[in-house]
């Protein structure tokens, strides 16, 4: 569904440029990557391979001065392409390979004009600098995400739409990039990102936190998040664990990176290896928000999450973010994976049988709505976290894993984490991989389970 937003006059620096050539076509790349949810996410023309972000952030102000540096390679011949960023935060300069860019900044949408067109396939490097007072989004359901300010800092959760609220890119989540976070707050805050901490060095009473993601990554599952946090960096299960915990929730979290090790050695079982180089935390005190998410390499959480949340945010890791969906309507892969993951860690761990959270589940009356949003395709971006997208799709892996037998079930889910690691799969590449390893023919089962609204037989 459509994003409504009001549009201002656009605004134009004056920048010496040189139109293409007069035998060159005007060839804008487009404004949106054609998703039908979001149909101005994301934009055509190139392919973004890294940000290097560097970002300057003061609580007390909350003015963010920025400057993101995108290389990228065209994928037509382009003379202008467009970055999604939002209108609250204002444009001073873009420039493309070092040479000043003429820009518009319209809606969510920052038009570029390079001095001269890009020939198709070509690298580039895009420079903006930016500045403002940053503030979060409002999803079509109603909660929030984006950069979304708490009393000391930021909590930030960008899914589906605000990476756009605090940095200019290629928003949509098939364009996966690596990132360089060079973050600097005032040294009584700490600033956490995705990744790896690579240095930590204070100045005049301002400390710079990098922070590097070597893995390709949506922007969705970025963040950097500030706060009067804790931060500990430790080894669990031969994995650096980077947490970060508002003083809040110290005690409650005094032994949250520890809990990481079985949790994950489990699922590295059942999925093949952890796919990324570090895992870890965001702790913040944010009662107000009502969700968490699963950032890549390091989740956050609103509070100290129990064993239901954990599982289900690391198992994200395999589905969602080392394995992403190529449109939002497929987000089941994400949901309905991570929701039977944390169905299997509770029967692992003594908690509550499958079979159990399965009955349950299947227990909802014909009549009841749960019944009617296939997960598959539930419909519009207002209902892309409905209970059913979640429980619905972990029922049809229930399904599914009983009809083909173990083997081929967790044969299944690692030969897809495998086959699309940073990349980009559809539900049709789910159904075609699970019927070419079982060797049955599924799309009946796909089909009542997924598609069609209604409660299957079993």
């Amino acid at each position: 569904m459509k994003r409504l937003l009001a549009l201002t006059t656009a605004i134009a620096i004056a920048l010496p440029f040189t139109p293409a050539a007069a035998d060159s076509p005007d060839s804008p790349g487009s404004q949106g990557a054609g998703d039908p949810y979001f149909p101005l996410q994301g934009n055509g023309g190139y392919d973004a391979r890294h940000y290097d972000l560097t970002l300057d952030y003061d609580p007390g102000t909350r003015v963010l001065k920025g400057t993101a540096t995108i290389s990228a390679r065209s994928t037509q011949a382009l003379s202008r392409f467009n970055l999604d960023l939002s209108k609250t935060l204002t444009v001073a300069s873009v420039t493309v390979d070092g040479t000043a860019a003429r820009f518009t900044h319209e809606g969510d949408e920052l038009a570029v004009s390079p001095a001269s067109a890009i020939a198709a396939g070509k690298p580039f490097t895009v420079a903006v600098a930016y500045a403002g007072k940053p503030t979060h989004i409002v999803d079509p359901d109603g909660s929030k995400e984006g950069w979304i300010r708490t009393p000391d800092g930021v909590f930030n959760a960008n899914e589906p739409e605000g990476a756009k609220s605090w940095y200019p890119g290629n928003h949509h989540l098939t364009d996966k990039a690596g990132y360089r976070f060079t973050v600097t707050v005032p040294s009584d805050r700490v600033a956490v990102a995705n990744g790896s901490l690579v240095s930590q060095n204070t100045a005049m009473g301002r400390t710079t936190y990098v922070w590097v993601a070597k893995e390709p990554m949506a922007s969705y599952l970025t963040t950097v998040s500030i706060g009067d946090f804790t931060l500990t960096d430790t080894t669990v299960g031969g994995l650096r664990t980077i947490v970060a915990v508002d003083p809040e929730h110290a005690a409650a979290a005094k032994n949250l990176a520890q809990r990481h090790g079985p949790v994950l050695a489990y699922f590295s079982g059942l999925f093949g290896p952890y796919p990324f180089s570090t895992t870890g935390a965001i702790v913040d005190n944010a009662p107000g928000v009502g969700y968490a998410l699963e950032s890549q390499t390091r989740p956050i959480y609103p509070k100290v999450p129990d064993e239901v949340l954990l599982s289900h945010e690391l198992a994200h890791q395999w589905f969602g973010d080392a394995v992403t969906p190529e449109r939002w309507k497929d987000i089941w892969l994400n949901e309905g994976f991570a929701t039977y993951a944390e169905w299997m860690w509770a029967d692992k761990r003594g908690a509550t049988p499958l079979s159990t959270a399965f009955s349950r589940a299947y227990a909802r009356t014909a009549d009841d709505r749960f019944w009617q949003i296939p997960p598959a395709d539930p419909g519009n971006a207002k209902q892309l976290f409905k209970d059913a997208v979640y429980v619905r799709g972990a029922m049809t892996l229930h399904v599914l894993r009983k009809e083909v037998g173990d083997k081929a079930f967790f044969t299944i889910l690692r030969t897809w984490v495998a086959h699309h690691k940073y990349g980009n799969a559809s539900t049709a590449d789910f159904v075609a991989l699970s019927k070419k390893i079982s060797g049955k023919p599924l799309d009946a089962l796909f089909d009542a389970w997924l598609v069609k609204p209604g409660k299957p037989a079993l």
